[in-house]
């Protein structure tokens, strides 16, 4: 899913070749991100737009030859001078006095000539990892493309126009390998492989063929630039030499900033780092939107928790922390920093949401996009959520380098965790990192590409952690060391039980309120109408919208139970992101939408279908009442470390929904009526336990 979508799109044809045009957001200054060589398109600034949208009207584009634009099948219709005489087309077509103009690679080249000849269009220009002819190219670049291919070629000999035509799948993969060619750059790469699959080889030969142009790329067209100019580079750019952006600033006079050890795709490598950049400069050169710090009396400590939204369960944990702390400092000012559903659930419990909130991406809403029939494969859902987690992670910042906090409390802000560790620099509060599992891991049937790019996201984590291990003031894992999953982090890593403990504090597993603190089973029963002879089942699927398969086969397996246990009576709840008008409900059972006191329903209860999510499960546990849990399929955390879980409190009957028919369930609801395990006790001073840990840090 998308962490923003465009207001408006259109095209404009210049002489017979259409340009897809897209605009973003409404503020009073203008942004046009330049679309580089043809080879990808415009969805390559994905981790800048949806921020920049939000204080700026966000142009894009695509080039000539690639996505939604038009693919002329001459090579004058690819000259240099077509791509700048482009840049202003689309900016009469939108409207557009003047912006600023972004580019990459070849289009830095193309921004830059724009502005020397168009200087009353252009505000300012930003150029990241400039290709431009004033520096020659590396000289392994420059051969290959003179010569004759061999028919298997290697390395830079796939960079010639006759083998883009015979093989450019080959050649995308290999060029853009070098384009993303920091470690950990999986994502960035796989994505500008896709997006170069929509151009072909021919397109590619025609662009190369015609790049001397009619314009003149020269030293004399930059010292012509007068606007404001910040040139951007990686000096280990392995496609374009590091000197073509030094030139490039001693030229046109521009600020000059180096990314160590950055590649050819800073801006979507090191995004956090590159949008604070780009921020900055121009709210010092064009006075647009920049964090200011605002003044407070240091009397009052205020704290910012970041609430996983994935599931209401974090929420729930994350409040009875807060209680606890406030216990501790009664006079701690906490904000949440908060998104749907988690925002309902903080409304209903009086607690003050940040402002800046309504900025942020929704996460769960991504998840059910990725979900398919109780199926969710969480590693990949959550590492298809960059672009969300960019956009969330950039709001966040610019609330800390706005605003006081003597805390940041973060219960898996993935977001947070990573960027601050990849720029510590950017660390503007103590923070404090919760999590309930540590490592990602590949579900064996997704095969060897999976467990390669699992260990090679835990790798770059294990990787920040003890590269820079003050980041985190605390690390809190919610659990105790025996709860931690009993497996290696991947080939050549450590195991998880031995690396987790020299990195994280243990708090005990943290319960949002003790079922013991519920008062007597019978008296939390006869306030529920529970106590009447019937066998009270409650299904829950948590507080996305991915169970809602697993509720329609529940609620096919309830004539079956019904008939098996005449005095059954189920109740569903679908959480707040399903409508209970989407299913058909069975007579005699009960639809409820959302339950904010669901831990108490679920305690007083019978019997509990749910997901596997570990929050519900361990309320569940915590009260000794019976339950099947059904982990979705591909779901790494339900399957590896709840289960594990589970399995050490004896707690839950493991279901496969796969496996499972109707009929099925409804015998497993009976054997688990007849004979309920007994688990393990859960800790009651989880969160206690928690906010002491915190309360240290203010």
């Amino acid at each position: 899913m998308r962490a923003a979508l465009p207001h408006t799109t259109g095209t404009v044809d210049r002489d017979g070749v259409k340009l897809h045009y897209e605009i973003y957001g409404e503020g009073e200054r203008t942004i046009l991100f330049v679309p580089t060589w043809s080879l990808i398109h415009s969805r390559s600034w994905k981790a800048q737009v949806p921020y920049f949208s939000e204080y700026f009207r966000v142009i894009t584009y695509d080039p000539r030859g690639n996505g939604k634009s038009g693919r002329p099948d001459h090579p004058d219709s690819y000259a240099v001078d077509c791509f700048i005489e482009d840049v202003v087309a689309v900016m009469d077509a939108t409207g557009t006095a003047n912006a600023t103009l972004v580019g990459h690679s070849f289009s830095s080249a193309i921004a830059f000539a724009v502005a020397a000849d168009h200087p009353e269009r252009v505000e300012a220009v930003v150029s990241t990892c400039g290709w431009s002819p004033i520096v020659p190219p590396y000289p392994n670049r420059a051969a290959a493309y003179a010569a004759d291919p061999p028919e298997q070629p290697e390395g830079w000999q796939k960079y010639n126009a006759a083998y883009w035509v015979r093989n450019y799948a080959d050649f995308a993969d290999f060029f853009l390998g070098k384009v993303h060619s920091e470690p950990h750059s999986t994502k960035q790469h796989e994505d500008a492989v896709v997006w170069a699959l929509e151009g072909d080889g021919e397109m590619l030969k025609m662009t190369q063929d015609a790049r001397d142009g009619t314009i003149a790329i020269n030293e004399a067209m930059y010292t012509r630039v007068r606007c404001p100019c910040m040139i951007i580079y990686g000096d280990s750019d392995e496609v374009t030499p590091p000197e073509t952006s030094i030139h490039i600033a001693e030229l046109t006079g521009g600020e000059l900033h180096v990314r160590p050890g950055g590649g050819h795709g800073v801006h979507a490598r090191y995004p956090a780092w590159f949008n604070t950049l780009m921020r900055d400069f121009l709210a010092q050169h064009l006075g647009t939107y920049t964090p200011v710090r605002k003044p407070r009396p240091r009397r009052q400590k205020r704290a910012l928790y970041l609430s996983s939204p994935i599931g209401l369960g974090h929420a729930r944990r994350d409040l009875a922390v807060t209680r606890e702390l406030r216990k501790l400092h009664p006079d701690l000012q906490v904000d949440w920093l908060a998104q749907d559903p988690v925002t309902r659930f903080l409304a209903a419990n009086d607690e003050a949401l940040h402002p800046a909130s309504r900025l942020l991406a929704n996460e769960s809403a991504h998840i059910e996009a990725e979900a398919g029939e109780h199926d969710l494969n969480a590693f990949q859902a959550i590492r298809n959520m960059d672009e969300i987690l960019i956009k969330n992670f950039m709001v966040f910042q610019d609330v800390l380098e706005a605003e006081n906090y003597d805390l940041v409390i973060a219960d898996e802000a993935w977001d947070v965790d990573h960027y601050w560790h990849e720029h510590p620099d950017l660390k503007k509060a103590q923070i404090a990192w919760f999590t309930d599992f540590v490592g990602w891991v590949p579900m064996p049937e997704n095969g060897a590409r999976e467990a390669f790019l699992t260990t090679d996201y835990n790798a770059e984590m294990i990787g920040h952690v003890e590269m820079h291990p003050g980041v985190r003031d605390r690390a809190i894992f919610v659990g105790g060391k025996e709860d931690i999953a009993d497996l290696t982090f991947g080939d050549g890593l450590a195991r998880m039980r031995d690396w987790v403990p020299r990195h994280y504090e243990f708090s005990d597993y943290i319960i949002g309120t003790h079922p013991a603190d519920f008062g007597t089973r019978a008296d939390l029963r006869a306030e529920f109408g529970y106590d009447d002879g019937r066998k009270t089942c409650i299904v829950a699927v948590g507080g996305s919208g991915v169970g809602a398969q697993l509720i329609r086969r529940i609620l096919a397996a309830y004539p079956f139970a019904r008939a098996r246990i005449p005095e059954l009576r189920m109740i569903v709840v679908t959480g707040p992101r399903l409508d209970p008008a989407a299913f058909d409900w069975p007579e005699g059972v009960e639809a409820r939408a959302f339950v904010p006191d669901l831990d108490r329903h679920l305690a007083a209860c019978d019997l509990a279908l749910v997901q596997g999510g570990l929050t519900t499960c361990m309320e569940l546990t915590a009260a000794g009442t019976p339950f099947l849990y059904f982990p979705l399929r591909n779901h790494f955390e339900q399957n590896f470390h709840v289960a594990a879980r589970l399995d050490r409190y004896n707690a839950g009957h493991r279901m496969t929904y796969a496996d499972n028919s109707p009929e099925r369930i409804a015998e497993a609801m009976l054997e688990e009526l007849r004979s309920p395990r007994i688990p393990h006790p859960v800790a009651r001073d989880g969160a206690a336990r928690a906010a002491a840990m915190l309360g240290e840090l203010l």
